[in-house]
């Protein structure tokens, strides 16, 4: 298996992918104390989606079993997987639906493949509740297969191998556009980013992360790649941030600080925001 890194795409650098360049983060027999404090940090980034971790909220109890031998990696993910630190994290602020996309990308690595199986962890997490949930990724054949005991989990949906779909590549990059920011700490907010390209079986369009000008002030993305053709390209995806005054109605209201907007509209729309003091952080097809 390949894996798509920033030496295999001229714009790499732009879609954030040096992050992927490495090797998988193992757990040996012989490994040092410095080598365990890698691989504790490498879990709680991995699980926790990239967030800041304080000492007082770190499971010590969890890495001295890891420590003493009588804990194995994918045991010690469980144990994050199911704290209350995650669950207060990604759990209870979350729709079940954002919760299910990020128990994807956090313990798999990767997106859901269709709406059956993001249908699926859905179901189980309302009927079964949230550790049935976090149970059925790290006892699957997946897991196991992919990571084993001793392997910290990784994002593996920027691979290409036999078999691999096109939309698990795009898909990611709406969950994960490089170690510069948290999964708590997104321009999309509290929102599934996949109900759409889910629902209805489509590749959405790669986008450039925005970048900030000399003023520091927040830059549109100019460039896609890929994208779903003229049928998507009628409308876009419009993400605000710092809005104040009275609230802009949207054609359709996609988040707290996300709208859609029909081409025809959206010179209108976008002075309508910068008129009540927002801040246009990106407009992209949707």
């Amino acid at each position: 298996m390949k894996t798509l890194v920033s030496s295999n795409l001229a714009s790499a650098e732009r879609l954030g992918l040096e992050s992927f360049d490495g090797d998988p983060i193992e757990l040996r027999w012989n490994s040092s104390e410095d080598e365990l404090q890698g691989i504790i940090k490498a879990a709680y980034r991995q699980v926790l989606g990239n967030d800041y971790v304080m000492e007082a909220e770190r499971l010590t109890s969890a890495e001295s079993l890891l420590r003493q031998g009588n804990l194995t990696v994918r045991g010690f993910v469980r144990a994050i997987a199911k704290s209350d630190l995650y669950k207060e994290k990604f759990f209870y602020p979350n729709s079940n639906q954002r919760f299910v996309e990020l128990n994807f990308k956090h313990l798999l690595g990767r997106p859901p493949y269709d709406e059956d199986e993001w249908a699926y962890h859905t179901r189980l997490c309302e009927e079964e509740g949230v550790d049935a949930e976090i149970d059925s990724y790290l006892d699957s054949e997946e897991y196991v297969s992919k990571f084993g005991e001793d392997i910290v989990p990784y994002y593996t949906g920027f691979q290409v191998g036999l078999g691999a779909r096109t939309t698990n590549f795009t898909r990611m990059f709406k969950l994960y556009r490089g170690y510069g920011n948290s999964d708590r700490a997104q321009v999309g907010g509290k929102e599934p980013r996949l109900t759409w390209e889910i629902a209805k079986n489509e590749a959405s369009s790669i986008v450039m992360p925005s970048t900030s000008t000399e003023e520091g002030s927040a830059r549109t993305p100019q460039t896609a790649f890929g994208g779903l053709g003229n049928q998507s390209a009628r409308m876009y995806r419009v993400e605000v941030s710092g809005q104040v005054g009275r609230q802009i109605r949207p054609v359709i209201r996609y988040s707290n600080n996300a709208y859609l907007v029909p081409y025809d509209q959206l010179s209108q729309r976008l002075q309508q925001i910068v008129r009540q003091g927002g801040k246009i952080v990106s407009v992209r097809p949707a």
